[in-house]
């Protein structure tokens, strides 16, 4: 069941933007990755929490922000998309 949520969660374009942003810049807030991704940050909020849920994201918060990182380590399937990107 597990490399059916990884599917799911990579079925997006907006959560492969997401991956990919991270890929490249290490980390990122809420509010980064929505500017991004041009969502609001309840809807970059929702994608987030499902691709972390998935376990392809790691999340810390320093006070009232929260940091998203890969998570470590990246699924393999995660990481081939992030390759054909």
């Amino acid at each position: 069941m597990h490399v059916e949520r990884i599917l799911k969660a990579l079925a997006n374009r907006r959560r492969l933007a997401i991956l990919a942003y991270l890929d490249k810049h290490r980390e990122a807030t809420v509010t980064d990755l929505g500017a991004y991704v041009k969502l609001s940050i309840k809807a970059t909020s929702k994608h987030l929490n499902l691709l972390y849920h998935a376990e392809l994201l790691d999340r810390r918060q320093i006070g009232l922000s929260v940091y998203y990182s890969l998570a470590k380590p990246l699924h393999p399937l995660a990481r081939v998309s992030l390759n054909h990107l």
